[in-house]
């Protein structure tokens, strides 16, 4: 069989993107392929599952339209499904007085994308909603929530399936090429090879190197960067009820450590953001070979390096150090102790790394030829799936005039 289109990549951005095509294309025969043994497993299944708001990106970019869109929607989705999740709010602490402007203009770019609910608390207010919490201002943010992203993922492919008996989940098949034909494309994988007329690309950490399979002309690369998490053990659960985050700093590319109720009723701390040797790697001591050379000959990543040097180094010293971990912590829960941590799990973030180091791009979704590659779908991509899935569907419509 060709089938009519084929996504590769089975985290939540392909599930929801086959999800969305099937039902826009009930007729239409979709393959999707996925190289794990099960669906979500690496950036989905290993984020901290928490329904963004929207509250810090750039008014009008597609973080920002995405996030809104596909939080409501991924939100009626979960409560139409059973999925695990909810809404439960949280706030942004504000610690010292350095860290109010920054505060101030999150409150400013949360206003212009219309955050519902969205506003300013002091610190008797931070108290009463997290009364272990200290902060000297801060927001609160009524429509944050937490959710299974797992969960959700396997719903997405399960209703697709369901509405055309054509259409294919194929797990355990890595795309290791593209072979282009006139009006069709050879997928080559670890299983066989398998025709479609149409390709859509949801690699995230290997976008890079299947858009260069499908012979994407690519500047840029993809760089990998874990975060680690510690939960809080069963004498440090009464301490934290919601979502509590940090002020984040301009400087730098990441959110920061928080805090996160997760749907089983854990509570996580982190993550932390440091570069990783291999970009599927879990572990503190994991190395590829190939990632790190792919990353450490790229000047993008060189440029990053030393435009963060400080903040790199600190993130380092705290991946090894649980005391330097619990240290940041008690900047916004002072009473926490080393009792009350453990080790958690760990994740790997990807990040297209532009030339100049910048990591701050918007999500970059490009049309070529046959294809469509979803090259940077950076967080908050998990809670903008949906939203997603019916961007790429109207690409689909237009590009290939379906």
């Amino acid at each position: 069989m060709t089938y009519d289109i084929a996504i590769v990549g089975g985290g939540i951005v392909g599930a929801a993107t086959f999800y969305k095509l099937q039902k826009k294309y009930p007729s239409l025969n979709i393959a999707l392929f996925e190289k794990e043994n099960l669906l979500a497993d690496h950036q989905t299944g290993h984020n901290s599952g928490v329904i963004h708001s929207g509250l810090y990106y750039k008014p009008g970019s597609l973080k920002a339209r995405n996030c809104i869109e596909g939080r409501h929607e991924l939100v009626a989705f979960a409560k139409e499904h059973g999925i695990d999740h909810d809404v439960c709010g949280k706030i942004v602490v504000a610690t010292g007085e350095e860290e109010l402007p920054f505060l101030e203009k999150i409150y400013q770019t949360g206003l212009e994308n219309e955050i519902e609910g969205l506003r300013k608390i002091g610190p008797a207010e931070i108290k009463e909603i997290e009364p272990h919490c200290l902060g000297i201002a801060g927001l609160h943010v009524p429509c944050t929530g937490i959710i299974d992203f797992r969960g959700a993922t396997e719903k997405m492919v399960e209703l697709a399936l369901a509405m055309n008996a054509n259409s294919i989940l194929y797990l355990q098949h890595e795309v290791l090429d593209i072979e282009k034909d006139e009006g069709h494309s050879t997928i080559k994988t670890n299983k066989g090879d398998f025709s479609a007329k149409y390709l859509v690309f949801c690699g995230g950490l290997q976008a890079d190197r299947l858009a260069k399979k499908d012979d994407v002309k690519l500047k840029e690369k993809v760089v990998g960067f874990r975060g680690d998490y510690y939960e809080l053990t069963e004498q440090g659960h009464h301490k934290i009820k919601h979502l509590i985050y940090p002020v984040p700093n301009p400087d730098f590319p990441f959110l920061g450590v928080h805090f996160t109720r997760m749907t089983d009723g854990e509570i996580e701390c982190g993550p932390n953001a440091v570069f990783t040797f291999k970009r599927e790697g879990y572990g503190k001591t994991d190395f590829s070979w190939r990632d790190t050379w792919d990353a450490l000959t790229y000047k993008g990543t060189w440029k990053l390096f030393f435009s963060n040097a400080r903040f790199g180094i600190n993130e380092y010293r705290r991946a090894f150090s649980k005391k330097l971990f619990l240290k940041t912590l008690q900047r916004m829960v002072p009473d926490l102790t080393m009792d009350d941590l453990r080790t958690g799990r760990s994740g790997v973030r990807a990040l297209l790394l532009r030339q100049d180091g910048d990591t701050r791009d918007d999500f970059k979704i490009i049309h070529e030829g046959n294809s469509i590659h979803v090259l940077n779908a950076p967080s908050p991509a998990a809670t903008a799936s949906l939203a997603i899935g019916n961007y790429i569907a109207k690409e689909v419509e237009e590009k290939f005039k379906l």
